[in-house]
């Protein structure tokens, strides 16, 4: 039984993390032909600050939260106590992410044109606090998780193409995504009442302690967005909307191929945690290496015709961009392959994430300077993040030589 429910995670973990590669793509190259080029970079600008939005809220209780309901077994009385005060947290929580976001509003010209927009964005993912995934997670029922992605995800892509027509039907995206987080809190909610758990709330000092205890895991969050929702925030601040549709539509194929990557990684995890054989991760290397190689070949050589494809021909200018991104699609699997496949096992958790503060502080530390000598652009972005991973990948291989002893050959 054990066996049989850590099968049927496992798939619904990877149909949810197809599900999220897919829907987004879908509306891709329709919403990049009906919306302007300045109107396509607000929304993915405004997109991309939803992420820290997010964060904020998030506050890293998908991890710790969710042990505490793995600790909590089968007691759904603690289990409520626990939802409920983690749901006071989050209620604490969304409240300074707003006062941010009208911080923002007000000093970056871009969300201070687009200000309702920006705002009615920001339900959807204050909505996001009635969704408990967390709960389901350590309860282990990721099929409500992943069906409640799809249902969601699912109704405001379908409605995308019903409602959104042109410029001045901007406002429909966040709004199609309220109805269908609303869809999905019925659901979940209904799911949490067929179960028997009811939410009962403590006091302001344990939801406080909550967001303590969970502190840690929201660094680490913040930590791994420089690499790219950073960069586009800058973006939006220095440079013009079309610049930020460029590059967020780069940024966006780029993250779809990762997610590609991600399966294979945790795929072969739990044999690397019973064999630490190198003879695996050399076997994995030698089969998708070549193929990542002819992937950066194909777009190396047809990054237009990807673009006019994907975003139609006002989007073919960001080839350039497109062309340089290709050191990050090369050096990030095996960047991945040897964080927690690789040096995971061998119980180097504070030093894989010690290799991505290191390269966070000079993927800031470039951004710097590229704005004090005046050389900020597109393309110069672009080169330092192809930079930052190659260093990253090389902090990752470093720890591992020096270890290698400890893997079985």
């Amino acid at each position: 039984m054990a066996k049989g429910k850590v099968v049927q995670n496992t798939v619904m973990l990877y149909l949810m993390n197809f599900a999220k590669i897919a829907l987004p793509l879908i509306t891709l190259p329709y919403l990049t032909r009906v919306l302007s080029l300045n109107n396509y970079g607000t929304f993915t600008y405004v997109k991309t600050v939803m992420i820290y939005m997010q964060l904020i809220i998030d506050f890293g209780f998908l991890f710790s939260a969710t042990k505490d309901i793995v600790e909590a077994g089968k007691d759904k009385k603690k289990i409520g106590s626990i939802t409920g005060n983690v749901l006071i947290a989050k209620f604490i929580l969304s409240f300074f992410s707003l006062l941010f976001l009208i911080i923002l509003i007000i000093f970056i010209p871009l969300l201070r044109r687009n200000i309702l927009f920006t705002l009615v964005s920001f339900v959807p993912v204050f909505l996001t606090v009635f969704l408990f995934d967390f709960l389901f997670r350590g309860i282990e029922e990721m099929q409500i998780i992943t069906f409640r992605y799809i249902l969601m995800k699912g109704i405001s892509t379908g409605l995308t193409f019903i409602f959104v027509k042109g410029n001045n039907d901007l406002m429909w995206i966040p709004i199609l995504d309220i109805i269908g987080t609303l869809v999905a809190i019925l659901w979940v909610w209904r799911t949490m009442n067929k179960m028997g758990i009811t939410l009962s709330f403590g006091t302001f000092k344990e939801a406080c302690n909550k967001i303590k205890i969970s502190a840690v895991y929201f660094v680490s969050d913040i930590v791994s967005t420089a690499f790219g929702a950073l960069n586009t925030l800058i973006i939006g601040i220095l440079l013009s909307s079309s610049d930020v549709a460029f590059f967020g539509l780069v940024s966006q194929l780029v993250a779809a191929v990762q997610a590609m990557y991600t399966p294979i990684v945790n795929g072969i995890y739990p044999e690397m945690v019973k064999t630490k054989s190198l003879g695996l991760i050399k076997k994995v290397l030698y089969i998708f290496m070549p193929l990542i190689v002819i992937g950066c070949l194909i777009v190396f050589f047809g990054a237009g015709i990807v673009l006019n494809i994907i975003g139609g021909s006002k989007y073919i200018g960001a080839g350039t961009v497109l062309r340089l991104m290709i050191p990050v699609l090369f050096f990030s699997f095996p960047e991945m392959l040897f964080s927690w496949p690789v040096l995971g096992v061998i119980d180097k958790v504070k030093e894989t994430t010690a290799t991505t503060i290191e390269a966070t502080i000079v993927q800031i530390s470039g951004l710097i300077l590229l704005i004090v000598f005046n050389i900020f652009t597109l393309n110069s972005i672009t080169i330092l993040r192809g930079i930052t991973e190659f260093i990253l990948f090389m902090l990752r291989w470093r720890i591992f030589w020096r270890n290698r002893y400890r893997f079985n050959k």
